[in-house]
């Protein structure tokens, strides 16, 4: 309900990101797209599962994204489906997660998809890779907060 009066309707939520990797900071970037790929994204053909994000000469890129292409936008006008796009970040975040990723080893993935105020944008997530017994603990407090939920209800 929140999400509606601030203007923010999500397109894609990339649930596996949070099973796989322990998600660190979040930022918000636009990225830069061409006019049958937001036709597409508004009608909801979009998948970021496969998707990661790097740094490259100063630049931040969005690579591995499937956004499909626009039915009615015939063959000569429409998009790659998975081609790499710029996100657009400031500097100072750019220059902070060029540290981090490169000393630290982590990761940068897409969380979500979403408009806000008529823009797309999306949420990208500096992570760390889970161990099997980490994604094995979290499946097990999902298991008990459910458990949990069906003895409240019950009683």
């Amino acid at each position: 309900m929140a999400d509606q009066k601030s203007g923010i309707k999500i397109i894609s939520d990339n649930r596996q990101a949070r099973y796989l990797y322990e998600i660190l900071e979040t930022y918000e970037a636009g990225i830069e797209l061409v006019g049958t790929e937001v036709k597409s994204i508004r009608a909801g053909k979009v998948n970021l599962r496969d998707g990661y994000a790097f740094i490259r000469n100063g630049e931040a890129w969005l690579s591995n994204v499937h956004i499909s292409p626009y039915q009615a936008g015939g063959s000569y006008f429409n998009h790659e489906a998975r081609r790499v796009r710029k996100l657009l970040l400031h500097k100072k975040e750019i220059n902070k997660l060029i540290g981090q990723t490169e000393q630290k080893g982590l990761t940068l993935v897409p969380l979500k998809m979403y408009f806000k105020k008529g823009r797309v944008k999306i949420a990208i997530g500096l992570g760390r890779g889970k161990k099997l017994h980490d994604k094995r603990e979290t499946v097990k407090k999902r298991d008990d907060q459910r458990a949990m939920a069906r003895a409240m209800k019950r009683d």
